[in-house]
């Protein structure tokens, strides 16, 4: 009986030891290669199937937060600009000069870059969500053609882009609104100022004070825009540059005419309704509980009556400006990200 039970355990113990002698191995071996040979060892690990899916996620975030870390100072004219003059159709003009000289006479250079870790969260979640699933729904939709012996369209281009940015906007908004929050704390009293430190301080005083629901304040405007806006800029840049293939501009000059392209069309169709976004994510509730817009389709009523409709469209250059250069720079760094990791 001794003996019988012995048997069986000396065996596991000797497979057990073969299994570590193998495992140790291959490890070894794997490291001695990849030291050898870094290069095919980095291309052996982009091409494993969970790499393949993650990529489009990760060079999208990458670009993202590049091109928010360039465009913030210009983001954050943009908000003042919106908020300026709110509930009067009259006045005085603001423009990005004044807005700017406004900024640093009233601080520091460096309040420019107030709200940039909101940004960069946003980036990293919300750019990450948007050019991950539309490069996604893109390879399928371009298999799904070819399987039919045809190609993809403009129709599908823009169906994978509203797609993209909708679902893209839903996961973003929280980030979204505190960036909103931090750039247009500066244009309260001082006395009424939340003064956040950081997007985690924000996000964390927002859901303990007005509930976590209202982290999704104008999530309705926010996934809109995220549509019009993806529309202009992925669809178009997509199309721009399908159609500037056969043209004799080089790669790298076809790409900045498309990123330039795709850029004035996303901020056509998606400034009116930023410029709603802005103004939903800044209010905060009276001490009657109450709040200036009942939602999205009452703001767009307010503004227009009160403050005329060209409204929706002041500082279109500045959006520009902020929408273009950050397009080029994302779609850019997108594009060179997934050139160096085929």
């Amino acid at each position: 009986m001794s003996a019988t039970f012995k048997m069986p355990t000396s065996r596991v113990v000797e497979n057990a030891k073969q299994t570590s002698e193998s495992v140790l191995s291959d490890a070894s071996s794997a490291v001695k290669t990849a030291a050898e040979n870094p290069k095919r060892a980095t291309a052996d690990l982009l091409h494993t199937p969970f790499m393949r899916a993650a990529l489009p996620f990760i060079n999208g975030g990458i670009a993202g937060m590049t091109a928010t870390t360039v465009i913030q100072p210009v983001d954050m004219i943009k908000v003042r600009l919106q908020l300026a003059g709110e509930g009067v159709k009259t006045g005085p003009k603001p423009t990005p000069v004044t807005v700017f000289r406004d900024i640093v006479a009233s601080g520091k250079v460096l309040d420019l870059y107030t709200g940039l870790s909101a940004g960069i969260l946003r980036q990293a979640v919300y750019t990450t969500a948007r050019l991950g699933f539309f490069d996604t729904f893109m390879k399928r939709l371009t298999i799904s053609a070819e399987s039919k012996g045809q190609k993809i369209g403009f129709k599908e281009r823009a169906g994978a882009g509203l797609a993209a940015g909708g679902l893209a906007a839903v996961v973003g908004n929280p980030a979204d609104l505190a960036l909103i929050r931090m750039q247009s704390d500066g244009l309260k009293p001082v006395a009424q100022r939340a003064n956040y430190t950081s997007v985690i301080d924000a996000l964390t005083r927002i859901s303990k004070n007005e509930g976590v629901l209202r982290l999704w304040a104008g999530c309705y405007p926010t996934v809109v825009r995220a549509m019009a806006l993806n529309f202009g800029q992925l669809a178009f840049f997509s199309e721009a540059k399908n159609q500037l293939k056969g043209t004799s501009l080089s790669s790298r000059s076809q790409t900045l005419t498309a990123s330039a392209v795709a850029g004035f069309f996303a901020s056509f169709f998606s400034l009116p309704f930023d410029f709603v976004k802005t103004r939903l994510q800044k209010q905060t509730r009276a001490p009657d509980g109450t709040l200036p817009y009942k939602g999205m389709f009452d703001c767009f009523k307010q503004v227009a009556k009160d403050e005329g409709l060209l409204r929706f469209y002041r500082g279109f250059g500045t959006y520009y400006v902020r929408i273009a250069p950050h397009a080029m720079v994302t779609l850019i760094v997108a594009d060179y990200l997934g050139f160096i990791t085929k």
